[in-house]
């Protein structure tokens, strides 16, 4: 359901930080903040079901790891957001890709995040 950034040699990357001394917190940290840059867009954009059943809106969050920066849309009453965003042909449901455009729609800000962390950690790592 989420856009991503791939980078290849991912797992390479992240062995070579832990060994240079960077705290793998802190990529947890810099994810959890990409997708903070991703939360108000995706919160305003997602589509409106009839308020009886509540919105979706009010289920979406932020989730982070130290490989990712999560949006997490749905709950035990709303297990619907999946179907509603990339549809569901069968049920006559047609894709309503509303956090995919959120997050295409403020990529800049979190590639952005992602350039000024991996400078600093360039910068912190001292050579021989």
């Amino acid at each position: 359901m989420a856009e991503s950034l791939r980078i290849e040699g991912g797992r390479q990357l992240r062995s070579t930080l832990k060994k240079a001394g960077l705290d793998m917190k802190d990529l947890t940290a810099v994810n959890r903040a990409a997708a903070q840059a991703v939360l108000p867009l995706a919160k305003s954009s997602a589509p409106l079901g009839p308020p009886r059943a509540g919105h979706m809106k009010t289920t979406v969050r932020v989730g982070a790891t130290q490989r990712a920066g999560l949006i997490r849309v749905g709950n035990k009453t709303k297990p619907y957001p999946g179907a509603i965003h990339w549809g569901w042909p069968a049920r006559n449901i047609k894709a309503q890709p509303w956090l995919t455009n959120a997050a295409k729609a403020t990529e800049s800000k979190w590639v952005d995040l992602y350039w000024e962390k991996l400078n600093k950690t360039i910068d912190s790592v001292k050579g021989d």
